[in-house]
């Protein structure tokens, strides 16, 4: 299925070209953002945050402000027709009625790529439980644009719950694109990057290893990319309480680390990276945050282009299979065609890149 619009739901369903012209536009935008502010008078911008948000929300909607638009919608579904029981079809159908494009965040994973099957104006993901969140991905390649000057050959460490954190499979999937790139996977065993983007690490050439400290190898780093352990995505306190403190920050590991090292984190954070390391001129999280803002911008006026309408599914429907990830948007939707990449024993769902091994 193609869609009529150009929505950012994976940033590698789109090509390198691509996210190169966003970051670039993003980049002008930043050294001269009173050009650009009357480049969306007269649009409306929906804004559906079923999830809690400070940076993403709020940078979104400065940046439609900044472009001379406007915005509706909610940050808390209690607010909404949501509290009442209305699907997500239905939510986001009559406010892609009102609005020019719409921007999403939800706690299930795929949720949006299912809005977007029906909505009438496109969609942006910000942020489908722990599986994606491609604009935070756009703030941290016009990050390491603007502050190292590349996006090759570098050596980049993640560090933290990289099994449910959204931010680190979108990193990883769209440095993996450019040449000569390394990953050093810091977390707990239990914590550890999930197979799938593995697997996209292992076919797009790149070298990756899995270690337990920080200390052992913030030596060798271009950058690190701190996330934070998310309570939000584990299945009881009790397994988000073995995991929590486990990483931190602090002045004497950054001794360790190169003279121009990058220090990323998408925020919130909590404990991992010490108030002492703010000072330090190679914390640059703050001054991330605000390139976000202007890659935003950029991004909002490419998808009203609607230059690139996006394949949304691709696959087979398959009636007698569920998938059965409990965090996938059709566990709840139950409306959506049940649709999965691949054959044989093995199927990946659309949705959420769940693997399935079919049984005989």
């Amino acid at each position: 299925m193609v869609s009529r619009f150009t929505n950012l739901i994976d940033l590698n369903d789109m090509p390198t070209e691509w996210w190169n012209e966003v970051v670039a536009l993003g980049a002008k935008i930043a050294d001269d953002p009173q050009k650009y502010a009357h480049e969306c008078d007269g649009k409306i911008m929906g804004t559906l945050f079923y999830e809690p948000s400070t940076r993403t929300q709020m940078s979104f909607q400065t940046a439609m402000l900044k472009l001379g638009g406007t915005i509706i919608g909610f940050d808390n579904p209690a607010t909404s027709s949501v509290a009442k029981g209305e699907n997500l079809k239905d939510t986001t159908k009559i406010v892609s009625n009102y609005a020019d494009i719409m921007v999403m965040r939800h706690p299930s994973e795929g949720s949006a790529k299912a809005a977007a099957l029906t909505a009438d104006c496109p969609i942006i993901n910000a942020g489908d439980g722990g599986h994606l969140h491609p604009t935070q991905t756009l703030t941290d390649l016009l990050t390491l644009s603007k502050e190292i000057g590349r996006l090759d050959n570098l050596t980049i460490g993640l560090c933290g719950d990289l099994k449910n954190g959204r931010t680190v499979h979108s990193l990883c999937k769209a440095l993996s694109c450019y040449t000569g790139n390394k990953f050093i996977l810091i977390s707990t065993p239990e914590l550890r990057l999930p197979f799938y983007v593995k697997d996209i690490l292992t076919a797009a050439g790149c070298e990756f290893t899995e270690v337990n400290t920080i200390e052992e190898t913030i030596a060798k780093l271009d950058v690190l990319y701190m996330t934070r352990i998310q309570a939000e995505r584990f299945n009881s306190p009790e397994e988000y309480e073995a995991q929590k403190d486990v990483y931190c920050l602090d002045k004497a590991k950054m001794k360790k680390g190169k003279k121009d090292l990058c220090v990323l984190h998408p925020l919130p954070r909590v404990d991992e990276i010490a108030i002492e390391v703010d000072d330090d001129p190679r914390a640059l999280y703050f001054k991330q945050a605000k390139y976000g803002m202007y890659v935003r911008m950029a991004l909002i006026l490419t998808i009203l282009k609607n230059e690139y309408p996006t394949v949304l599914l691709s696959g087979k429907v398959h009636k007698d299979i569920c998938c059965r990830n409990p965090k996938c948007i059709t566990q709840t939707e139950k409306y959506l065609p049940r649709s999965f990449r691949g054959s044989g024993d093995t199927l990946e769902c659309e949705y959420c890149d769940e693997r399935l091994l079919r049984k005989h």
